[in-house]
């Protein structure tokens, strides 16, 4: 199997259109068309786990977080991202981060956090908008239901929990074939009417090009007639973040407690706590405090995430309580994420878990 596929596999889980503007994920070295040896999840491509990669013969790493985030003018070794790309490629091992596209998507990187939790009736805390489209097209009567059916196997049509949305109106279309053409039905050089019906459909841009091939394929005429307009609703399945409440509500120092052992935490740093029960929860692996007044504005009791800087902690102004559980800690089960994704999707390929743990932050206690 070539690095390629698992590429294409992880961008279809994640796609790259959807890491925000300042992110750098996708293939950061190594050749895509490589054999590809065995794969090593983890959180930080540092110099010690392509060492590890090279001692357990994996030549692909996915990491989380890219190693290459800003630019480069040089890679001379002078510090760990220099250092760990050069050993990289000096050992032929691709290096793919899958990093604010999977925080995007609502089965990523807050789902597993939330998955640790038991958190239900979740959704995404922020939702994105400019990432859908809809599609018109007209199609003969006789052919709308293959066109229909083909358009909605390639994704088109899916709305939050519904999916194979659509609606059909009869029309009738009018064409005049021209030399060259080859019509499907009408004759050249006489307008032809025909008994159609115009349907239209959501469907998320990243999946574009497969919708328009999957209609066109499945389309009589030569000559396709469709329209494509961008729209401004908000993607219920794509965004920052995620809310969801637990099944029975806890105290606050009952899920400061469930915390500190779930995630294997030293310390909380955390707002004034409210003395109230706990049963609505916002989260965002990483660094998330940009998300604190969204989480107070959906009701939320806590709001769990990392990387909160000292002023930061007064926005939650006593209407939920904010805790920072630290990054690397907030994030440490995505190493798992990618890992069962991988694995189900290649069963019977060798796919490994890190071993090291590349939190750079140490807790004197």
């Amino acid at each position: 199997m070539k690095i390629q596929e698992i590429i294409t596999f992880l961008e279809s889980v994640a796609p790259l259109s959807l890491q925000e503007t300042y992110d750098n994920a996708g293939l950061l070295t190594g050749n895509s068309n490589r054999e590809c040896t065995g794969i090593i999840t983890c959180l930080d491509a540092t110099e010690a786990v392509v060492e590890e990669a090279i001692e357990k013969k994996c030549n692909c790493i996915v990491a989380h977080h890219p190693i290459i985030f800003g630019g480069l003018r040089r890679i001379t070794g002078k510090n760990y991202v220099e250092q760990t790309i050069i050993t990289a490629i000096k050992n032929d091992i691709a290096i793919y981060a899958i990093h604010t596209n999977l925080d995007n998507v609502l089965h990523g990187v807050n789902a597993a956090i939330a998955d640790k939790l038991g958190l239900i009736n979740r959704k995404i805390l922020q939702p994105k908008n400019e990432t859908l489209k809809k599609l018109f097209t007209f199609v003969p009567i006789e052919f709308a239901e293959n066109v229909r059916s083909a358009i909605f196997n390639a994704g088109g049509g899916h709305i939050s929990n519904y999916s194979e949305c659509s609606f059909n109106m009869a029309g009738q279309g009018t064409f005049k074939p021209g030399e060259g053409s080859n019509p499907f039905t009408g004759k050249k050089g006489i307008r032809h009417t025909e008994d159609e019906i115009k349907m239209e459909m959501i469907y998320p841009a990243w999946l574009e090009q497969s919708i328009i091939k999957a209609m066109t394929d499945a389309h009589p005429y030569e000559e396709v007639a469709y329209d494509i307009i961008a729209l401004d609703n908000q993607n219920q399945l794509v965004g920052s973040g995620l809310v969801g409440e637990l099944p029975e509500p806890l105290t606050e120092t009952g899920l400061l407690a469930m915390l500190k052992t779930t995630f294997e935490l030293s310390v909380i740093r955390h707002t004034p706590l409210l003395g109230k029960p706990v049963k609505k929860i916002a989260l965002c692996g990483g660094a998330g405090s940009f998300l604190i007044e969204a989480a107070a504005a959906t009701g939320a009791d806590f709001y769990i995430t990392g990387d909160i800087k000292y002023h930061e902690f007064f926005d939650a102004n006593s209407r939920l309580v904010v805790a920072d559980i630290g990054h690397y800690e907030s994030e440490q089960f995505t190493i798992d994420l990618l890992f069962d994704i991988l694995s189900q999707k290649f069963p019977t390929f060798a796919v490994l878990k890190t071993g090291v743990k590349t939190n750079p932050v140490h807790y004197f206690l």
